[in-house]
């Protein structure tokens, strides 16, 4: 760092991304991508793309592609947000509506903390419950910036909409993050209460299910206010965070959603066949609502299990956090891919 650098920043502890190696080919199963390409719809946008028009601005407000997530979930573009990722939306939020502090859970979401530190917000990380779920108890009447990952990563485990709902009804003065990353996987999402509460904020992205991670797409539903505080963030920093080629591929994700949805299916199918193959091998399988599996054997260590796939081209996450170290989160991949990971297991599992 150069001595330049402001001294708050000096401390700071940045997200580290899951890997993406360049020294051969990786089956990667280590950061939520889907192993699916986006619906043929969107390729042809990719081929007719009018290189020309990229010399003028995108329109800021990327009117269309909002005029489209309002269709297909039923609500009008005032309560949609747009930025460039779902990362940017949970960095806005944490700017705007932190004045009382926030709280989130002590395994979830890495960038939670990040973000508090980043902008000098005081925070609490609760523990989850001993079987790695979220008690809704602890997160009633606390009054701060609530951040909730459901389905939560790494664990993959949902907290039940009617407690999403009692957090929400027991905090009024105060906005309550759902993050939905992962929800389309099977999860329940709280967006049928953005309605009912005004105080909610419901966070999703391109990047799982819509199979866009590369492109840099994030949105939200909220109430007219809140989603007005977000624009006026927006507006304040770089009004002209999604680009014209990803607003139009945004569009056309949204007309194939059939493709999507059978997409997600697919992978929860594969999902319950990895799980089920991997207690047979006697792991502990969380029960995952999303595009992943958070697993551990008492055969081998989670560091080396991670290392020793990593050998064999196979990439898995692994974090360090002492309560988590024995676990691994598995993304999962298509079927051909998963039948790979599991053999690959098997034979690691031989030489122990």
């Amino acid at each position: 760092m150069s001595r330049f650098l402001k001294e708050k920043y000096n401390i700071l502890e940045a997200y580290t991304p899951g890997e993406q190696p360049r020294d051969g080919e990786y089956i990667k199963l280590n950061t939520n991508e889907s192993p699916f390409s986006p619906a043929p719809e969107v390729a042809q946008i990719l081929k007719k793309s009018d290189i020309e028009r990229l010399r003028l601005y995108c329109d800021p407000c990327s009117t269309e592609l909002k005029a489209s997530l309002a269709s297909l979930y039923n609500l009008e573009s005032e309560n949609i947000f747009l930025s460039n990722g779902s990362d940017d939306i949970l960095n806005f939020a944490m700017m705007a509506f932190s004045d009382k502090g926030a709280i989130f859970p002590d395994i979830t979401y890495g960038f939670y903390p990040v973000f508090a530190e980043l902008h000098g917000v005081e925070y609490e990380e609760i523990p989850l419950k001993a079987d790695f779920t979220v008690d809704e108890n602890d997160y009633i009447s606390k009054d701060k910036l609530i951040f909730i990952a459901n389905p939560n990563a790494p664990t993959g485990m949902e907290l039940p909409l009617e407690s999403i709902e009692k957090i929400i009804a027991s905090n009024p003065d105060s906005v309550v993050v759902i993050d939905e990353a992962y929800v389309d996987f099977g999860g329940t999402s709280a967006l049928p209460l953005i309605s009912k509460y005004e105080n909610l904020l419901v966070v999703r992205t391109y990047s799982k299910s819509r199979c866009m991670a590369g492109a840099r797409l994030g949105y939200a539903f909220a109430s007219k206010a809140i989603i007005e505080d977000l624009e006026k963030i927006k507006f304040s920093t770089n009004p002209y965070n999604i680009n014209s080629l990803t607003a139009k591929l945004g569009v056309a994700t949204v007309n194939s959603n059939d493709y999507y949805e059978a997409k997600c299916k697919e992978i929860i199918s594969v999902r319950e066949y990895t799980s089920e193959k991997l207690r047979e091998m006697g792991f502990t399988v969380l029960s995952s609502k999303a595009n992943f599996i958070f697993a551990k054997s008492d055969i081998i260590g989670g560091e080396e299990l991670y290392l020793k796939l990593k050998e064999r081209k196979i990439l898995i996450r692994h974090f360090a956090k002492d309560r988590i170290k024995d676990f691994n989160r598995i993304t999962i991949g298509t079927k051909e891919q998963m039948d790979i990971f599991l053999e690959n297991i098997g034979e690691i599992l031989k030489e122990r």
